[in-house]
């Protein structure tokens, strides 16, 4: 498919000369001093001159700082309406108002970040949290511009790879140090900006170890095993600055070794016999870890490499305010390996770009016209035979977006809509070397190889057919400034998703999550197929908030009503010899709803101390089906205080997450657990512009045995138990 004409097209409508919104970051923040949640008011998320319609979480500055793990999920777990996904030390996914990836989307400035997250919850993000300035969570309108996948959040993470400002001075820095207790994690970080005339240069790097973390006692031992995780990460970045912009490159390589605990090898046998799981070797189904020691262990070893242009300008073409660019190649690779054989490797390769206008103002709108094109190539979906020296399969993902955001202020009442049409389109080339081994290819007959590949052909048309889809989302949103620091926002969307890879094409064990899986096109006999599936939500955000004066609050109210939603539909399980259940599970479209609350209020007793109370609960039913949504998080209540005195702060918080008792057919409860956490922090001026501080990070002080619900894995991969990072800090 060529998307080229078409898209090119619809560039040059006349929609070009009164379009726009959006763009560069370096805006100011509206930040009380401990807060967690802030709001931005600056040309990150919107125009200057108007404020964004609906808030956006960011975590910054110092809290940034002392939350930071190795793993973006258990970085972002805790603030209202997030959750975690996790999967020991290496590999957490946040969960935003009950759904994580690839219903919510990663960004890297702007841009989309490329790994293989989405694919299985084992698979890390591919983002250094100790490196990143800011984490921004948006939704509304912001967020549609992102496209269906964002329809329920996207997270911004926000660094200084490519300088966007020449430094003060002409040199500026930091450097930090971290010990922790409870996995013996040792973390070394340092960055540094250089001006040169007109240029910024920056270089930045981090080391991070960690061995297994300790669990409470009650689980049946004082560490999870494997769930040790090492890391490191560097970039080099440049930038042309001016007084309108600037255009810049960074180069960004992470390299990544994480354990997976709960793995098992009993499951790599398990195969279908119509609609039923059979998990003993018979005929042709060998078990492929046939005397293999359970006690190996098992890790994936993670590279990903990055090459990241950017440019922000003002004034660049006549009617446009602004331009941004965003150009990225995503080279990402991991081997999943079990003792010392390869089980099976994963890659992603992606071109990806985007360039956004923004038109003056016109008629009292101010907003954003934008294009973007991605090609991407994927491998290692039902690829578990790699030690064999098989060739993957590789998934061609071709797409093309075009998308508005206009926004307009009526006196009190600030308006935003925005809309994306996505055309994209899923490939399988067809390689002889995916059905016989390289090796034996190479022996072949002229005859007898020529008569294999028509064959083969034949079956591949049949059961690797192309996808292809068109999905359209949009937005409105309104929000009602009121006197004293209030506001009320009412947001209304409805948006498309094409299902990921995994969901439609998957058609094998997956060790990660104890599971036969089977995609929406693929199966026989009596299951149902699904091949044109579209992800169609609709949904309602009421958002009340008071930003301004010594009692603060912002409360979200939403709901969402699905059509065609695609979740894991229990089918079979089979007990295996140690007593792990082993599952079939069927990716299946069905109408769902989510319906929660999520928000904070705080309140400041005087210039040093403040109290706030936060807290989440999200509900999803299943229509027509006998049955509940699988890992929904259960509710959560919590109180934080923050003390501040000159250079010394300090907070205490405490929270309670229930029992979640609304658990899928192949689910057990969840019990609910207390969370204890702790911050001191002492802060030392050491000359202009220089700062050195020292801090201590304390979680779960109660070392209470806690499992998250919404993990794939909870009942091998526990929560951490008691932790205390000490750290230092200098800035320069």
């Amino acid at each position: 498919m060529n998307l080229l004409p078409t898209f090119g097209a619809l560039v040059m409508l006349p929609a070009v000369a009164s379009a726009q919104q959006v763009s560069a970051e370096g805006g100011e923040f509206d930040r009380t001093a401990g807060n967690d949640v802030i709001v931005v008011t600056g040309r990150s998320l919107s125009t200057p001159d108007l404020m964004p319609p609906l808030p956006v979480q960011v975590l910054s500055g110092d809290d940034l700082a002392h939350r930071r793990q190795g793993g973006l999920g258990e970085t972002l777990a805790g603030l209202p309406g997030v959750h975690l996904d996790n999967f020991g030390g290496g590999a957490s996914r946040p969960v935003i108002r009950g759904q994580t990836v690839p219903r919510i989307e990663i960004l890297s400035d702007g841009a989309n970040l490329f790994d293989v997250s989405s694919v299985s919850p084992d698979h890390a993000i591919t983002t250094d949290p100790l490196l990143l300035d800011e984490i921004e969570i948006l939704r509304g309108p912001v967020a549609t511009r992102f496209g269906g996948s964002a329809g329920n959040g996207a997270i911004n993470l926000i660094d200084s790879k490519v300088p966007k400002a020449l430094p003060v001075g002409g040199l500026s820095g930091a450097t930090e140090v971290r010990f922790g207790t409870g996995d013996e994690e040792k973390t070394l970080v340092g960055r540094v900006t250089a001006g040169i005339g007109p240029f910024a240069v920056h270089a930045e790097g981090s080391r991070r170890r960690s061995d297994d973390y300790d669990v409470p006692g009650a689980f049946g031992s004082d560490t999870l095993r494997d769930s040790f995780a090492d890391s490191a990460s560097y970039s080099f970045g440049a930038s042309w600055i001016t007084s309108k912009g600037y255009l810049g490159a960074a180069y960004t390589r992470q390299d990544s070794e994480y354990g997976l605990p709960g793995h098992s090898h009993e499951g790599g046998v398990c195969h279908l016999h119509g609609l039923a799981l059979h998990c003993e070797s018979h005929d042709i189904w060998e078990d492929p870890f046939l005397g293999a020691d359970d006690g190996h262990t098992a890790f994936i070893k993670l590279r990903s490499e990055r090459v990241d242009i950017r440019g922000d300008y003002d004034d660049l073409l006549p009617g446009v305010a602004h331009t941004r660019l965003r150009l990225s190649y995503t080279d990402y690779v991991h081997d999943e390996v079990d003792g010392d054989v390869l089980f099976s490797r994963y890659s992603n390769k992606v071109y990806d770009g985007r360039l956004e206008l923004t038109h003056v103002p016109f008629l009292g709108f101010s907003g954003t016209l934008g294009v973007q094109y991605t090609h991407g190539t994927f491998s290692g979906l039902d690829y578990n035979d790699a030690h064999e020296g098989r060739v993957p399969r590789e998934f061609v993902t071709e797409g093309a977006a075009l998308f508005l955001t206009e926004r307009r202020s009526f006196g009190r009442l600030d308006v935003e809509i925005s809309a994306r049409k996505d055309w994209r389109e899923i490939t399988i080339p067809f390689k002889l070397e995916n059905y016989i081994l390289p090796s034996l290819l190479a022996n072949l007959p002229p005859a007898t190889l020529d008569l294999a590949t028509r064959t083969y052909q034949n079956v591949h048309l049949r059961n690797w057919p192309r996808s292809k889809a068109e999905p359209f989302s949009a937005s409105l949103a309104g929000t009602l400034n009121l006197d004293d620091g209030y506001s009320i926002s009412v947001s209304l969307s409805r948006s498309e998703r094409m299902p990921s890879v995994r969901e439609i094409y998957a058609s094998s064990n997956s060790l990660a999550t104890n599971s036969f899986e089977t995609g929406l096109i693929k199966g026989s006999g009596s299951l149902q197929k699904y091949p044109d599936t579209i992800e169609t939500a609709k949904a309602v955000n009421l958002t009340l908030r008071k930003a301004t004066g010594r009692t603060r609050f912002e409360l979200g109210i939403f709901y969402q009503d699905i059509d065609d939603y695609v979740f894991a539909r229990f089918v079979d399980e089979e007990s295996l010899q140690s007593g792990l259940l082993y599952r079939y599970l069927v990716y299946t479209p069905a109408d769902a709803t989510f319906t929660g609350i999520d928000g904070q209020i705080s309140h400041q007793f005087s210039t040093e101390s403040r109290l706030t109370v936060f807290g989440d609960y999200v509900r999803a039913t299943l229509k027509e089906q006998d049955d509940h949504l699988p890992r929904i998080p259960p509710g959560r209540l919590g109180a934080r205080y923050q003390w501040t005195r000159g250079p010394a702060s300090a907070d205490l918080e405490y929270y309670r997450t229930f029992a979640q008792d609304r658990v899928a057919s192949y689910e057990t409860r969840t019990e609910g657990y207390d969370m204890l956490n702790a911050t001191l922090s002492y802060r030392l001026d050491v000359g202009p512009g220089k700062s050195v501080e020292f801090y201590a990070r304390a979680t779960n002080l109660t070392n209470e045995l806690a499992f998250a619900h919404t993990s794939f894995v909870k009942d091998q991969s526990p929560l951490r138990g008691r932790n205390i990072t000490l750290g230092m800090r200098h800035q320069f």
